[in-house]
């Protein structure tokens, strides 16, 4: 219970207001590259569920990371389209800011996936070998 409130407290902690844009993606902890996959690929999946066939182009200031990299390859995967840095052709499409982060917290991997309409956040086990969710899904949606 106490992490899962940690996680609350982390998520809310997180919040930005309209007025001060999300740009930053902060760089993770040591993760092994199957570690930054699964963590990867569960939040993208998450992401999708939670955010739908939103019409954009998602806006991801990455770092040269095992996890940033194996983020925009899961969203990709999800049929994203992603500009890296702000590259975006806003005569196309909108553009819609994603910002993560990833920390260690208490033994266990934070994972954080920010837009401007939901945050999502959960607890991950970690080994050489991947990552297993530790918690539930903490879902925050924005108005």
């Amino acid at each position: 219970m106490r992490r899962l409130l940690m996680i609350g407290l982390l998520a809310v902690s997180g919040c930005q207001s309209d007025t001060d844009p999300m740009t930053t993606s902060a760089p993770p902890p040591e993760l092994s590259p199957a570690a930054s996959n699964a963590i990867a690929g569960d939040m993208a999946s998450r992401f999708a569920e939670q955010v739908g066939n939103e019409q954009g182009t998602l806006v991801l200031k990455q770092n040269a990371s095992p996890f940033g990299q194996a983020l925009v390859a899961a969203l990709k995967g999800w049929g994203y389209a992603i500009a890296i840095d702000q590259e975006t052709d806003d005569r196309r499409r909108p553009s819609i800011q994603l910002v993560y982060t990833v920390d260690d917290f208490e033994g266990q991997t934070l994972a954080r996936l920010s837009s401007g309409t939901v945050e999502l956040a959960r607890a991950y086990s970690t080994t050489a070998d991947g990552a297993s969710p530790a918690s539930p899904l903490t879902v925050m949606r924005r108005q």
